[in-house]
C-alpha cells in the first residue's frame, strides 16, 4: 500500500548569524579579454581618448624641430671644443702660462716698447684707422699684431738664430733688423685668410713694419689692409691704443690677437691674448690661436666666443 503524504524536501542547512559563507572572486578579465570584449570602447568614450596630431602638422613641424635639435647639438659641440682648446692653452710652460694670465688680469703699466733703432726718433705719418669696404660683406675680421705676436726682431748684435733681415731707412739712417718667425706663422696666416678678412694692426713705424710684412706675404694674397703707429690712439701716458670701434668693422665681428693688453684696452672682449714670442722653437701659440679661431668663426658673435673661452682659460 502506498503512502500518500507528500515527500517533503530536505531543509537547507541554515546559516547562523556569524557564519559566512565563503565565495570564490569571479576571476577579473585580462587585459586581452577586455580588449577583445570590447573593440570599439575608445571610439565610444570620445572625450577620455587622446586624438592623434595631424600628419600634415607633424610633417610641418618636423623641419623645425630638427633645426631645433641640430642648433642645440651645434652649440654643444663648440662649447666642448674651445672648453678643449682652453685645456690645451695651459699645457705650455710656466712662463708662457704667467704671460697669458698676465693679458686676461691685468694691464701692464709700462708702455709697449718701440722697435729698436739706432737713429733718433723720427715723426710718425698720421694714418687713419678707417679702413675701406669689404669685399665680402659679413665676413669676420681678424685683426693681427706683429712684433712678439708674429714675429720677433733685433737689431745688432745679431742673434744666434733669425730667419731674414730687413734694412729700413729710419731717420735718414739705415738700420738692419734680424727677424724670426714665429713657429707656424705661414700655416697659420694661410688659414686664417680663409675664414676671415686679415689686417695687420702694428704700433710699429710703417718704415720698418712693411718691409717685415712684404716678406711674410710677398704675393700679397693674406693681408687684406695694414694699419701702422700712425693709426693707434695715444693714451695719453706713452701707450698706445688700437680702437677697432675707429676701424669700421662690426665688433660683434672682430678678433684680435695680440700680446700686449694695452694695444687691446678699449675692447678687451673682442682679444685673444697671446704669449710673446721671443726665441722659442718649440711654441705653438698659433696653431693653438687657429684652432680656436675655427670653432669661433661659427658664433654670430665672436665676442660670445672669446667670453666662454676666457673663462675656461681662467678657470683652468
Amino acid at each position: 500500500m502506498v503512502s500518500r503524504t507528500p515527500t517533503r524536501q530536505p531543509p537547507s542547512p541554515r546559516l547562523s548569524a556569524g557564519s559566512v559563507t565563503p565565495s570564490k572572486p569571479s576571476p577579473s578579465p585580462s587585459p586581452v579579454a577586455a580588449r577583445r570584449r570590447h573593440p570599439l570602447r575608445r571610439r565610444q568614450c570620445p572625450a577620455t581618448t587622446k586624438r592623434r596630431g595631424s600628419p600634415l602638422k607633424s610633417l610641418a613641424s618636423a623641419p623645425a624641430a630638427v633645426a631645433a635639435s641640430f642648433d642645440r647639438s651645434l652649440r654643444s659641440c663648440r662649447r666642448r671644443l674651445l672648453k678643449l682648446f682652453a685645456r690645451l692653452a695651459v699645457l705650455g710652460s710656466p712662463r708662457k702660462r704667467r704671460a697669458a694670465a698676465a693679458g686676461f688680469q691685468r694691464l701692464r703699466s709700462s708702455p709697449p716698447p718701440p722697435p729698436p733703432s739706432q737713429s733718433p726718433a723720427v715723426p710718425v705719418r698720421a694714418q687713419s684707422a678707417v679702413l675701406p669696404p669689404q669685399p665680402s660683406p659679413g665676413r669676420r675680421t681678424l685683426f693681427l699684431d706683429l712684433d712678439e705676436t708674429l714675429i720677433h726682431s733685433q737689431t745688432d748684435p745679431p742673434p744666434a738664430r733669425f730667419d731674414f733681415t730687413v734694412r729700413p731707412v729710419i731717420g735718414g739712417h739705415a738700420v738692419t733688423f734680424y727677424v724670426a718667425k714665429r713657429p707656424g706663422v705661414e700655416a697659420f696666416l694661410r688659414a686664417a685668410a680663409e675664414s676671415f678678412e686679415v689686417v695687420v694692426f702694428t704700433a710699429g713705424l710703417q718704415e720698418y713694419a712693411s718691409l717685415v710684412l712684404d716678406r711674410l706675404d710677398p704675393d700679397g694674397e693674406v693681408f687684406a689692409h695694414r694699419l701702422y703707429r700712425g693709426a693707434c690712439r695715444d693714451a695719453g701716458d706713452g701707450r698706445l691704443v688700437k680702437d677697432l670701434a675707429a676701424t669700421g668693422r662690426a665688433l660683434n665681428r672682430a678678433v684680435i690677437v695680440d700680446d700686449n693688453p694695452n694695444a687691446y684696452a678699449l675692447q678687451p672682449e673682442n682679444a685673444v691674448p697671446v704669449a710673446p714670442f721671443v726665441d722659442d722653437h718649440n711654441d705653438q701659440e698659433l696653431e693653438r690661436v687657429m684652432a680656436f679661431l675655427d670653432v669661433a668663426a661659427g658664433y654670430e658673435d665672436t665676442r660670445e666666443a672669446i667670453r666662454y673661452y676666457k673663462d675656461l682659460l681662467t678657470a683652468s
